[in-house]
């Protein structure tokens, strides 16, 4: 059981190195070539690639809490205020959800962190 993560833009660098030492599977929205596309959009590529979002945008959450409203399917997204989550506490609770969830526990859920 593991998932794989696509970082939203925002996301710090470091989140994102913090989870790849640790053997998390994550990919970017910038090195996926998709910089500068809308929160539904980057849904859209997330289902395409089979990954959980993860996000710190509060606009984020209206696009999910959209599709679970009107019943649209997605693959789960993960969220963390950036005031109320250190980097290290993301990196720590990403790495658990990320080795211990399946596709199927987070898909059209919406997961806050801290856990």
């Amino acid at each position: 059981m593991s998932i794989n993560l696509y970082m939203d833009e925002q996301v710090p660098r470091g989140i994102t190195l913090g989870l790849r030492l640790r053997g998390v599977d994550v990919l970017t929205v910038q090195e996926d070539g998709c910089s500068g596309f809308s929160d539904s959009q980057v849904v859209e590529r997330a289902i395409a690639l089979q990954r959980v979002v993860f996000t710190q945008d509060d606009d984020f959450l209206v696009e999910a809490n959209r599709r679970q409203t009107e019943g649209i399917n997605f693959t789960g997204v993960i969220y963390a205020h950036q005031r109320s989550v250190s980097i290290g506490s993301c990196v720590n609770d990403l790495e658990i959800i990320a080795k211990a969830a399946s596709q199927e526990e987070l898909a059209n859920r919406i997961q806050y962190l801290p856990l």
